[in-house]
């Protein structure tokens, strides 16, 4: 009787461990860091460097120094109101600077880039190498605004150019080079690179940099506990990051499937940190539970949040994507489509515009655009799934069953609301 005893206990365990995820975090790990107070808005130095701004103000140095400083708040609270203001000072820096120009058109290029206005980025990319001061800094940023843009050719001509593996702005490009093509072994291995020229160099701004990237390069490749550490890492030296709150929460929900536990973490967040796309979150998070009720309250959320003219192009992605899961206002996902790629021409884009196209009925439109501008061009789950569903449609089942054995490994990264979804491709 004994033996049997223990020989149920042995099956037991593994049966937990075949059927079920492995517990991952600890909210003794994160909980101090979701009580963190509002970040400050407001510093001595900004007050400062914000007196010398008079009207009709020549005092270039104070512009750098005040948008350095909104910046810093727009990152600690995504209010995109602070990352205007800082567009403002760095538009009349770039206006009076004489000497030091590059670095001003530099920094607003970054701002546009954060404000997804990448046309008006690389215009000042050009504008800085032009100058031939910091010309190194120049061809990293054109990498940067090139991918953005979907001009993958240009991109890589600039990352050859960089080329030093010695450098921290050249492995961490080169990693992104190797996410997009695919090569997420080689992407991990320049990251953690320049992850450890980072702590070499002490410099925490970039530790944190590369520890968040870092878990969510882990969380691609399956690596969850890893990818929880680096999160974690991030909050040690900056308890307010809410993007490492939002990998903490999505560990919490894709992989451990505790939907109550993410939102406690969310809510923490959103209570003092401002985007749009947390809501996004929680629609999905909500929709996993099955509760109407708070599906359409973050739904809402959303929906207000977005409204603010100050966010321009930034959530146009989402909002073709909001229409098309949530609405039935099909045209009007295909008008923001098209207004989108005459942002940028990536193969998220053409998918949006597919998706839109084939919602709205265009079914052989969607599919040359899947056939043309998406097919081998990236290897985003949501990108593919997207490509299944057009190619399920006119029945190319063969390629509906490449695209599904892809699939099934991605789930982590799709969430488990596509889990029947992709099962029934």
């Amino acid at each position: 009787m004994k033996h049997l005893i223990v020989l149920m206990l042995l099956v037991s365990v593994v049966s937990c461990n075949l059927n079920g995820p492995k517990q991952i975090t600890d909210s003794k790990d994160y909980n101090g860091y979701l009580g963190v107070e509002m970040p400050e808005t407001t510093s001595k130095y900004y007050e400062l460097w914000n007196s010398k701004i008079k009207p009709d103000s020549m005092q270039l140095i104070s512009f750098g120094n005040v948008a350095a400083e909104y910046n810093r708040y727009f990152k600690n609270t995504g209010n995109i109101e602070y990352l205007k203001k800082a567009e403002q000072c760095l538009a009349r820096a770039v206006e009076i600077a004489g000497i030091g120009k590059a670095g001003y058109y530099r920094a607003l290029a970054r701002n546009y880039i954060s404000q997804h206005k990448f046309n008006e980025a690389l215009v000042m990319a050009h504008a800085a190498q032009k100058t031939g001061s910091g010309l190194e800094e120049s061809e990293n940023l054109l990498f940067d605004v090139h991918m953005e843009l979907g001009n993958y050719i240009q991109a890589e001509k600039y990352l050859t150019s960089i080329k030093n593996k010695n450098n921290f702005g050249y492995l961490i490009r080169v990693a992104k080079w190797n996410d997009y093509i695919g090569n997420l072994d080689a992407t991990i291995m320049y990251m953690e690179k320049a992850k450890k020229m980072a702590e070499m160099a002490k410099d925490n701004n970039l530790k944190i940099w590369s520890y968040t990237n870092l878990a969510d390069y882990y969380g691609h490749a399956g690596r969850i506990k890893d990818s929880y550490n680096h999160y974690l890492k991030s909050l040690q030296l900056e308890p307010h990051n809410a993007y490492a709150k939002k990998g903490i929460a999505w560990i919490v929900y894709s992989y451990e499937r505790n939907p109550n536990e993410a939102l406690r973490i969310l809510n923490s967040i959103t209570e003092n940190y401002s985007s749009p796309d947390y809501f996004l979150l929680k629609t999905e998070i909500a929709e996993y539970q099955n509760n109407r009720k708070e599906v359409l309250r973050s739904r809402d959320n959303y929906l207000k949040a977005v409204e603010n003219p100050a966010y321009g192009n930034m959530y146009n992605s989402h909002n073709v994507s909001f229409y098309l899961d949530h609405t039935v206002l099909f045209e009007k996902a295909v008008s923001l489509a098209k207004e989108e790629m005459k942002n940028r021409k990536t193969p998220e884009s053409y998918m949006l515009l597919a998706r839109s196209l084939f919602k709205n009925g265009d079914v052989d439109a969607a599919l040359k655009i899947v056939q043309e501008q998406v097919d081998g061009q990236t290897f985003e789950p949501h990108i593919l799934y997207n490509s299944a569903t057009i190619y399920k449609a006119v029945g190319n089942h063969k390629k509906v069953k490449e695209i599904k054995e892809e699939l099934s490994e991605a789930i982590y990264e799709l969430g488990p609301n596509m889990e029947q979804k992709i099962a029934a491709l």
